[in-house]
């Protein structure tokens, strides 16, 4: 299966939902995701698409900051926090 034929989870705009739940700027999900800022600049703004591995980077990262993706029945995937105390 190529990389175009693959269910990207992460969406732009779950990235930039996911950065706003934990009050990340780019640089900052960048670091903790050693990746460039720029690819993240690029892929929130809809000018490239990611890679698997920079895709699990990113969910990584903000699963560690504490983001939980979701699945739900007849909407896709969205994003919550757990209760401050479970962090």
């Amino acid at each position: 299966m190529g990389q175009g034929a693959k269910e990207t989870i992460l969406t732009p705009a779950l990235c930039r939902a996911a950065r706003g739940l934990l009050d990340w700027t780019q640089a900052e999900l960048a670091g903790k995701a050693s990746v460039s800022r720029s690819t993240i600049r690029d892929y929130e703004g809809q000018n490239h698409e990611i890679h698997r591995a920079t895709e699990a980077q990113l969910r990584l990262a903000f699963e560690d900051g504490g983001v939980r993706f979701v699945e739900i029945e007849g909407a896709g995937t969205g994003l919550c926090l757990p209760p401050a105390a479970s962090l």
